[in-house]
């Protein structure tokens, strides 16, 4: 425990420059409406990355005679839905998790030993036995009682239902497609992220090019948020770091 005192000490400190700084933003901004940046160039912003995505093989161009179209157009007759990497679908999110379960678990124990030996050639009348208190029929009796009664209950009810466009990031050698989507809304001071990724059949792909959240294997689908509200409902990170440190 006294080791762990000067990391926590430590960890305190290091995070007090970072409040500092949100405080003062914070402080800094109290009675004033939130301000709208500036158009510019977000090609010239310090940290710009380009976005890179997975991208099929650039086929040739090559036009056929007497025909309007080339290789790899998208046609009118063609499936439009997506079967190559880079290729966006939209994914229909609909969950509704209800679970209701009730256990319950009793147990109990009780053992009693005895041992004695009431005769043992007239020495169990000895004066020796009598002035030691000793009961010849009850030399040791031993009793034991253990029980245990355990309860748990599970009530949830989760409910999503939006839409979000993935896009294929890798194409199986069986077919199958590896999608994955992220999604970000900023209203006030609130971000709402949603990320789906999974893999998909082309044949679960209706003709609409999208595909319900069900029929997605290896689902992995996160909602939440940052912001303010999402932070007002988070401990504070000093007693975030005093819950893993204490060890009562």
């Amino acid at each position: 425990m006294t080791a762990r005192l000067p990391r926590l000490a430590l960890a305190l400190c290091a995070a007090a420059p970072l409040a500092a700084c949100n405080t003062v933003d914070r402080l800094s901004q109290v009675g004033a409406t939130p301000s709208l940046s500036a158009i510019e160039d977000p090609t010239s912003q310090p940290g710009y990355k380009p976005v890179r995505m997975a991208m099929p093989d650039i086929q040739p161009v090559s036009y056929a005679p007497n025909s309007l179209w080339r290789t790899g157009s998208r046609a009118f007759f063609k499936d439009q839905r997506a079967a190559r990497i880079g290729d966006l679908l939209t994914v229909k999110v609909n969950v509704t998790d209800r679970a209701n379960l009730n256990n319950e678990t009793k147990r109990s124990r009780s053992n009693a030993e005895g041992l004695g030996l009431p005769n043992a050639f007239g020495l169990e009348s000895s004066a020796a036995v009598a002035a030691a208190g000793i009961t010849p029929g009850k030399l040791i009796t031993g009793t034991s009682t253990t029980s245990s009664d355990g309860a748990g209950s599970v009530q949830r009810a989760e409910t999503v239902t939006t839409n979000i466009a993935a896009v294929v990031n890798q194409v199986l050698p069986n077919g199958n497609l590896v999608v994955e989507g992220k999604q970000e809304i900023r209203i006030n001071f609130e971000v709402r992220e949603l990320i789906v990724a999974g893999v998909v059949r082309p044949e679960d792909i209706e003709s609409d090019n999208t595909i319900d959240s069900s029929k997605i294997a290896q689902a992995r689908i996160a909602y939440g948020g940052r912001g303010q509200i999402t932070d007002v409902q988070q401990p504070r990170y000093g007693q975030q770091l005093v819950d893993i440190l204490l060890p009562f």
